[in-house]
């Protein structure tokens, strides 16, 4: 007799993973671009307020673009266990240089 259960197994964790990661890559790619736009803005002086509001709202939604994907990585047992570690890194890396750029904002 066969055992299918380890093949089937296998081939839902490979579906998992291109379920749930094409939906991660994106919200990662939004919160790169997000940081990358709160670096990238200069204000030109202290009286420059709208550059001071977009540094800080590009920072915010980065924090929660990168909160979102970092709790569809971990909140289900099931997705933690086919993706791996290494997809909780970009989140928490991208929402540490948002909040640095945050506090850091000149």
């Amino acid at each position: 007799m066969i055992d299918h259960s380890e093949t089937e197994q296998t081939d839902d964790r490979g579906c998992l993973r291109w379920v749930v990661g094409i939906p991660l890559v994106i919200l990662y790619v939004l919160a790169a671009g997000l940081c990358y736009t709160a670096l990238t803005i200069r204000p030109t002086g202290p009286w420059d307020d709208g550059a001071y509001a977009g540094i800080i709202s590009s920072c915010l939604l980065a924090i929660a673009v990168s909160t979102v994907a970092l709790l569809i990585t971990v909140v289900p047992s099931s997705v933690r266990l086919a993706m791996g570690r290494w997809w909780l890194a970009p989140p928490l890396i991208l929402a540490a240089v948002a909040t640095l750029r945050w506090i850091f904002v000149p």
